[in-house]
């Protein structure tokens, strides 16, 4: 089994930035796709960012140019930088780890971000 344990979330002004820590325990290959997706009320739970283990990246439309992540692959900890952050980044942000091998989906808990004056 795998956790994920997020850090990081909290209230910011509209133009902040915040960072994302998750860090990935238990029976972890390291070969593991992470990243974050995002889901605010109401609203599907969506795509914010993921990154490969050799560093290949996916960034969700919404936050292409304001967010950018990264991984430590001995540390097995994901990271999210969220720049020039908006009302619209309000939601809670979970952690997400994918294996191909084990084809096997694993979710943090969530961390709330609140982007408010």
């Amino acid at each position: 089994q795998v956790q994920l344990v997020e850090s990081g979330g909290g209230l910011v002004q509209p133009g902040g930035s915040l960072r994302l820590s998750c860090a990935a325990t238990g029976s972890i290959l390291g070969s593991e796709t992470m990243g974050w997706f995002r889901q605010a009320p109401g609203n599907e739970r969506e795509l914010a960012a993921t990154i490969t283990r050799g560093g290949s990246t996916n960034i969700g439309t919404p936050v292409k140019g304001r967010f950018a992540i990264s991984r430590d692959n001995v540390k097995n900890t994901v990271y999210l930088q969220m720049n020039n952050l908006k009302p619209e980044d309000t939601a809670v942000y979970y952690c997400y780890a994918y294996s191909p091998i084990r084809a096997r989906t694993w979710w943090g808990q969530g961390t709330q971000v609140t982007v408010s004056s």
